[in-house]
């Protein structure tokens, strides 16, 4: 499985036109991926929360629209990040995963909102349920950003099922470790690969940490992005995981806790 995540640079001066437009020329030289993973809220930008009510959109709106035609044309699985999403009077940090024929299989509204220095909890309502969601070379589980420092979401996937775990994120510079911690950290818990799309650039005025992750089960990173926009890329066998769990039986050896 050959899977591309498009660490994308966010500018202020740019119109979320501008960015889609680049985004999809970037798109362009990745046919013969499998998966193909965007960032968080990259079109408008996650911290220009000024711009979330302007530029939100249904969830069958002209951004989910759009990528699923995307998916189709690059035949492979797109996690096309997340975008604001207007249901009715309340907003929703929502990324949406399509499958090769540009169907979407897989709809995650954010539970865990950000409320440290950003206006995320304030401005939109966080989602309740946890996805998984199955594909040809098996289960994934879809989280957000935040999301990495709540292990029992991950848990939660695990047990549905899932064998690898696909994150959108906007990550500052300023946790990068942290993120590089809780990426390996969700991988080598839960015995899943864990492949992770950040942004990167100065988006009103916080910079954001790239670093974007291709993690196996074992820890390993696979593949890694630095600061700059770029694609990172990786290949690996997803039925290794059931391997790797019977070669190192730590998931059997839970103890339910009371």
């Amino acid at each position: 499985m050959k899977i591309a995540s498009l660490q994308v640079q966010i500018n202020d001066s740019e119109t979320a036109a501008d960015r889609m437009k680049k985004v999809d020329a970037q798109l362009e030289h990745l046919h013969g991926y499998d998966f193909i993973l965007l960032p968080e809220i990259w079109m408008t930008g996650y911290n220009t929360f000024n711009r979330y009510m302007e530029e939100a959109e249904p969830l069958d709106g002209a951004f989910a629209a759009h990528y699923a035609k995307k998916a189709k044309t690059l035949h492979a699985y797109l996690f096309a990040g997340s975008f604001v999403e207007k249901s009715g009077s309340q907003y929703y940090n929502t990324s949406l995963l399509f499958n090769r024929e540009g169907e979407r299989i897989a709809a995650y509204r954010k539970i865990h909102l950000f409320t440290y220095g950003s206006e995320e909890g304030e401005l939109l309502t966080r989602g309740t349920d946890p996805v998984t969601v199955e594909t040809e070379f098996g289960k994934v589980g879809l989280a957000t950003c935040y999301d990495l420092r709540f292990p029992e979401q991950f848990r939660k996937a695990l047990d549905r099922g899932a064998k690898m775990f696909l994150v959108t994120s906007a990550w500052p510079l300023a946790r990068l470790e942290h993120w590089k911690l809780f990426n390996a950290a969700r991988a080598v818990e839960n015995q899943c690969y864990l492949v992770s799309c950040n942004c990167v650039g100065n988006n009103q005025g916080v910079i954001l940490g790239g670093h974007s992750r291709v993690v196996d089960p074992w820890g390993n990173v696979l593949a890694t992005g630095d600061e700059t926009e770029s694609i990172v890329t990786a290949a690996f066998d997803l039925s290794m995981v059931d391997q790797i769990r019977e070669d190192f039986p730590q998931l059997k050896h839970r103890v339910p806790i009371n």
